[in-house]
């Protein structure tokens, strides 16, 4: 009788159990999602298709997501920690070594080796986020300071008076999020691309 009464409890507990199991998992797993990502769609088409850049029907990038520049009429991003390759999105990642790790002061080393050497009349300091990667390795901003501090090398590797190319730095620089968030910053990529003349239509980023 205990054993009848007990399977008859079992049975009266599972029933409304698995029906709130599978009516969660609708609403969170398949409702709230598509709802998420239809209001999305309708309220931020540019950032829920990847904020790409896009010139002449052509994707160039995205404005998310940094790209390698190594050659000197071009400005310099920050380093990036990801594996098998720089700005990989598919593998963010930081380094993860310490401040006095050895291959940290060596990739800090030889970022500074190269700027020296692409610009060796330039003895200024240089900014602290041109020779440190990001967290996440695939930042696409640079400081300000950082920019200003490329523009006597792009100026010169382009042919272009300093001002010229100052001018263009500031123009583009991004200022605080809300007025009140974070430090003013450049996107590289958007940078070197106003710097190739490519015009971005106002749809361009999508």
């Amino acid at each position: 009788m205990a054993l009848a009464n007990w399977k008859a409890d079992m049975r009266a507990q599972l029933g409304p159990a698995v029906a709130l199991l599978i009516l969660l998992t609708l609403i969170t797993g398949v409702i709230y999602p598509l709802v998420v990502t239809g209001l999305a769609q309708v309220f931020f088409p540019r950032q829920t298709h990847g904020s790409l850049i896009v010139a002449d029907g052509q994707v160039l990038g995205s404005e998310l997501i940094g790209q390698p520049y190594d050659a000197p009429q071009y400005f310099w991003g920050r380093l990036s920690a990801t594996l098998p390759l720089p700005y990989n999105a598919a593998a963010s990642s930081g380094s993860n070594f310490g401040p006095l790790h050895a291959d940290l002061v060596e990739a800090v080393q030889a970022r500074i080796n190269a700027l020296r050497a692409a610009d060796p009349g330039d003895t200024a300091p240089i900014p602290v986020d041109l020779v440190t990667a990001s967290a996440s390795g695939l930042d696409p901003h640079i400081t300000v300071a950082a920019a200003l501090y490329q523009v006597p090398r792009v100026a010169r590797a382009r042919g272009l008076s300093e001002d010229q190319v100052r001018s263009l730095v500031l123009r583009f620089a991004e200022g605080r999020q809300l007025g009140i968030l974070g430090e003013p910053r450049m996107n590289v990529l958007k940078l070197n691309l106003a710097l190739d003349g490519v015009h971005l239509a106002p749809n361009a980023i999508q």
